[in-house]
C-alpha cells in the first residue's frame, strides 16, 4: 500500500532530551549563573556607605523569566524616599559595570527595614531607642546562670521601653525599672506594635517599606540587562 501523503511523518523520539530531529548542533538550555548574596554585599556594600547608610540585606529570588534583587538599607533618622532613589541609581551603576549579575534579566527593589527587623546588631537598638521591645535572655541573662536552656523550656523574654543604647549594652524601662543588659545577654529583639503612640514616637514618622516600593517606579527599581 502507498502512504497517504497528507500525514506529515511523525517526529523521531527523543534521546537523552535532544531533538534527534534536528540537523543543526542540539540547543543546550543554560542555566542561570548563580549569584551570591555574599558577593553582591561586597560588592555593594561600599556604595551604600557613601550614601550614608548602612547594607542590612541582601536578597535575589527569581520573579518569572527574571530575578528580583532586594536590598534592605537603614540610617539612624531612618531613610527618606530622595536616598532611597540616589542610592538604587549608585547600585545600579554598579551592577551594570560589574556584570556580576549576568545576562539574566533583574529588577532591583530597594527598601528600608520593617517593623519586624530582629534587633540584633547595636545599631538596631539605638535606632529603637523610645520603641517597645520584647528580647529573650540568653543563659548568661537568665539571672546569672551557666549553661543552655533545657530542651522543650522557651528562653524567658523581658519586655521593655528601650531608654538608651550603646556599644555593648541597652537599658530598658521595664514597668518602671531601669534594667541594664549586655548585647550577649540578649537573643534577638522585637519592636512592639503599639496603637496609640503614633504622634508621641517620632521613629513612626520613618518610611515604611510600602512607601519605598511606591517611589521604585520613579527610579527607586532599576532593571538590569
Amino acid at each position: 500500500m502507498s502512504s497517504d501523503p497528507r500525514h506529515a511523518p511523525s517526529r523521531p523520539r527523543r534521546a537523552g532530551g535532544q531533538d534527534t530531529g534536528n540537523a543543526g548542533a542540539p540547543r543546550e538550555r543554560r542555566a542561570a549563573p548563580q549569584v551570591e548574596p555574599a558577593d553582591l554585599e561586597r560588592l555593594l556594600e561600599p556604595v551604600v556607605h557613601a550614601a550614608g547608610l548602612d547594607l542590612e540585606a541582601v536578597r535575589v529570588s527569581p520573579a518569572g523569566r527574571r530575578r528580583l534583587l532586594r536590598l534592605v538599607v537603614d540610617a539612624d533618622g531612618g531613610v527618606g524616599l530622595d536616598q532611597i532613589a540616589e542610592v538604587s541609581r549608585e547600585v545600579s551603576g554598579r551592577l551594570d559595570a560589574s556584570g556580576i549579575m549576568g545576562e539574566i534579566p533583574y529588577t532591583l527593589e530597594v527598601s528600608s527595614p520593617g517593623i519586624d527587623r530582629p534587633l540584633t546588631e547595636p545599631r538596631h537598638w539605638r535606632r529603637a531607642v523610645g520603641r517597645l521591645v520584647s528580647v529573650p535572655l540568653t543563659a548568661s541573662g537568665d539571672n546569672g546562670s551557666s549553661g543552655s536552656t533545657p530542651v522543650g523550656r522557651p528562653a524567658p523574654m523581658v519586655t521593655g521601653r528601650v531608654l538608651v543604647a550603646g556599644d555593648t549594652g541597652v537599658a530598658l524601662d521595664v514597668d518602671g525599672d531601669r534594667a541594664e543588659f549586655d548585647y550577649v545577654e540578649l537573643g534577638p529583639g522585637r519592636v512592639q506594635v503599639e496603637f496609640g503612640r503614633v504622634a508621641e514616637d517620632p521613629v513612626d514618622e520613618d518610611v515604611s517599606p510600602a512607601a519605598d516600593r511606591a517611589q521604585s517606579g520613579n527610579g527607586g527599581s532599576q532593571d538590569g540587562h
